[in-house]
């Protein structure tokens, strides 16, 4: 069993430099592969209400599993919060609120328009918001440098990448309603609605950067105060994003259970493996990011610019390989699926884009 102390003596070991990028971006890939799979035992629990089961989801993610954290990860987190004070912890919180709108509308995206579309839509989009909204709102002196010029290089070939993957979820639906002659009874698909629910959702998501960048004192406190390494020192920032999250997306939730009288679902059969898989997806989505936290810390500044770039390309790549292996794709016809694999490799390239502008503003 791995203790906090057994991860803290792993963390500091000394290994050599190839070593440590094998070992780097070993989690970095092993981070990638939770974050791209946490929602597809989502599928296998279709019969539930979805506040039921992203509403478990939602509890252990935003709530118990950071309360673990806390206990058993994080060295003196409370003590952490209180040297920093108050205006430093509200900000995390507050935008870790808006984060939570964000993933909930993310949890309905995946219902509405399937694994590897949100997937592609969501973090292509999250990817360019959440280099360029730091920097715009904290160093706007940023943007006319090189450095800059790059990172907004990178964010309009993400977006073209997910106007690609957008146009191949339209062609997706025409080919299925043609094939199944749904056109004329089923005119105002769940498509559309579905892409603009998943692209409001990459544009709301990013507000977690915003959390970091506005609680870079909390994690420097937790590092250097309380001798936290670097990857546990984010937990303090990210426990506080996470628990504004709770309100918003459980709040939501409760909301929902109560409107469709959902409450009694607790009670079917068949709840029980429910939570199983409710508590599978919350590992999955907050084990990704202490694994890719635990990697980054032995990449240098590659965990921010090239570690950084793979673990997300890594998250839609292997989203998309459930969505195509679960028959998602089925019947969309081969122009659909040309546009999607082609928008996730532009994607993918202006993730590598994004990495080299901020890692030429990370050593400038």
């Amino acid at each position: 069993m791995i203790n906090r102390e057994t991860v803290f003596l792993l963390g500091e070991r000394g290994l050599n430099m190839e070593t440590n990028l094998i070992f780097g971006f070993g989690f970095v890939l092993l981070g990638a592969i939770g974050g791209g799979s946490y929602a597809l035992p989502s599928k296998f629990a279709k019969k539930m209400p979805w506040e039921v089961v992203w509403g478990l989801f939602f509890l252990f993610v935003t709530l118990l599993i950071p309360i673990f954290f806390a206990m058993f990860l994080v060295k003196d987190v409370v003590a952490t919060w209180q040297t920093a004070g108050i205006k430093v912890v509200i900000l995390p919180v507050m935008f870790g609120f808006l984060w939570g709108l964000g993933s909930m509308a993310l949890g309905i995206g995946f219902s509405m328009i399937g694994l590897s579309l949100a997937y592609a839509i969501n973090f292509g989009l999250q990817t360019g918001a959440g280099s360029l909204l730091p920097m715009a709102l904290l160093h706007p002196e940023h943007i006319k440098t090189p450095a800059g010029m790059v990172i907004i290089l990178g964010i309009a070939v993400c977006v073209v990448g997910v106007v690609m993957c957008g146009y191949a979820g339209i062609l997706k639906d025409r080919n299925i309603n043609n094939a199944l002659d749904l056109s004329k009874s089923n005119p105002k698909s769940l498509m559309r609605k579905g892409i603009i629910i998943t692209v409001i959702s990459g544009l709301i998501c990013p507000c977690a950067n915003l959390a970091f960048s506005y609680g870079a004192d909390i994690i420097t406190i937790s590092n250097k105060q309380y001798e936290n390494p670097v990857w546990a020192a984010t937990l303090s920032v990210w426990i506080l994003i996470f628990w504004g999250g709770c309100v918003s997306a459980c709040g939501y939730c409760v909301y929902l259970l109560f409107k469709n009288k959902t409450w009694s679902s607790f009670k079917r059969p068949g709840i029980v493996m429910v939570l199983i898989i409710a508590i599978i997806m919350a590992i999955m989505h907050n084990g990704c990011l202490v694994a890719y936290g635990f990697g980054t810390q032995y990449l240098g500044v590659m965990g921010t610019s090239i570690g950084y770039a793979v673990f997300l390309s890594g998250i839609i790549i292997v989203g998309n390989i459930h969505g195509f292996i679960t028959s998602e794709w089925k019947g969309a016809g081969k122009s659909a699926r040309y546009w999607i694999m082609i928008g996730i490799l532009i994607i993918a390239i202006g993730m590598f884009i994004l990495g080299k502008g901020n890692s030429m503003l990370t050593s400038s």
